[in-house]
Formats: C-alpha cells, sequence, structure tokens
C-alpha cells in the first residue's frame, strides 16, 4: 500500500515502540475500569467527579454540543473518504478499520461488564440534557472509543504543532458525553482506552510516514 502527497512523499514507513507502549497501556487502564464497574455501581469518587462535570452551568451546552458529534460513528468513515481523496491510502484503510474494530471490541467490552447511564446509575439527580436517555448499557463510551481511534491514526500525519488539537478534542468529546449526563467518567475514561489500543494497534500493523524528502531530491 503506497501513499502520494504532492511535493513531499514519505522515504520510509515506520512502526514506533511508542504505539505499542500506548496499547499496552490502554489495555490497563480498561481492565482497570472494569474491575472498578464490574458490579454496575458507581464509586462515591466517581459520582462526585460526574456531578462536577456535569454541573457545569447550561450555557455551555450549544459550546460542548458539537464536539460530541466527533465522536458518532460515521466520523471515521467520512474521514477515510477524505484521506482517500488526498491519497493518504493507509490512513483511510486505518480508519475504516477502526470502524469495525469499535463496534465489535465495544460490544465484547458490555457483554463482559454492564453498567447503566447516570440517570439510572447514579439516579435522578444526574441532570440529562438534549436527548440524553436516562436507561441503557453506558460503560463503555462509544463517542470516546471512536474518537480516540481516530486520533491515534491522525495525529501521525499532522504537522507537530497540530498534534495537541487532537488530543483536545478526545478531551472536549469525553467531558461533554458526561456534562449531558449520557456517561459516567469511567466510562468515557474506559472507552478512549480503548479507542487508543485500537488506534494504536493499527499503527503498528500499517505503519506511520516516517522522514520525508522533498520529490526529486537525489
Amino acid at each position: 500500500m503506497s501513499d502520494v502527497d504532492t511535493g513531499t512523499a514519505p522515504t520510509t514507513w515506520t512502526r514506533r515502540r511508542g504505539d505499542a507502549l500506548a496499547a499496552a497501556a490502554g489495555v490497563a487502564v480498561l481492565a482497570a475500569g472494569m474491575a472498578v464497574v464490574r458490579d454496575g455501581t458507581v464509586p462515591g469518587w466517581e459520582e462526585s467527579t460526574f456531578e462536577a462535570v456535569n454541573g457545569l452551568p447550561d450555557w455551555l451546552y450549544p459550546v460542548l454540543w458539537p464536539f460530541q458529534q466527533l465522536g458518532v460513528l460515521v466520523v471515521a468513515p467520512l474521514a477515510a473518504v477524505v484521506a482517500a481523496i488526498l491519497r493518504r491510502y493507509r490512513l483511510a484503510a486505518g480508519l475504516l478499520l477502526a470502524t469495525v474494530a469499535k463496534l465489535v471490541l465495544e460490544r465484547v467490552v458490555k457483554a463482559l461488564v454492564s453498567r447503566e447511564r447516570p440517570g439510572t446509575s447514579v439516579g435522578p439527580e444526574a441532570e440529562l440534557r438534549g436527548d440524553v436517555s436516562a436507561r441503557g448499557e453506558s460503560f463503555v463510551s462509544g463517542h470516546a472509543v471512536m474518537i480516540a481511534a481516530i486520533a491515534c491514526l491522525v495525529v501521525p500525519y499532522l504537522p507537530r504543532r497540530w498534534r495537541p488539537v487532537a488530543w483536545v478534542l478526545v478531551v472536549l468529546v469525553m467531558v461533554g458525553r458526561v456534562y449531558v449526563g449520557a456517561h459516567n467518567p469511567l466510562d468515557v475514561i474506559c472507552g478512549a482506552a480503548l479507542g487508543v489500543v485500537i488506534g494504536s494497534c493499527l499503527n503498528l500493523a500499517l505503519g506511520v510516514p516516517g522522514r520525508r524528502i522533498r520529490r526529486g531530491t537525489p
């Protein structure tokens, strides 16, 4: 699989040790979170964190709502189309594979550990904004899984000065999902951890851009 870039071309495709470490860390965080929520309850410290974020002022809703949409399932396939148009074929493939992996692994986690949304697990004091339901499986957050996987895949292709922006967007999606009452904090933390596992493993499988040279450079 080759990628073409206007004016420059990658001389190497590399597999980074950092991706292996990130995947291992993601597995550890996810496993720890699953152990905490295995009985379906919300620990006191997590409930306090939920209340602090969920209780933020209502005027933040129109600010945070758009960022949540970055975690919906269709975003990765749309990003894959853009990547293919730009002839970033490895990235396009990674984004499509991440979508499939998200659907499969999210269901695996929910089959092993089940916890209800804050409207049920925290109770009626949870502030539900927009069309958020009080019931339904909440662990892990699919939005967090998707946006974290996308960030892992896209970041190696970005200029260094833009890379932190991708992770800021991940955090905003996570905060937004807790703010609207859709998830408890561990739902989004462990969801992001699963997304990191997916994205990092795909980076290892497909490779990421290495050193680049100008076309025509001897």
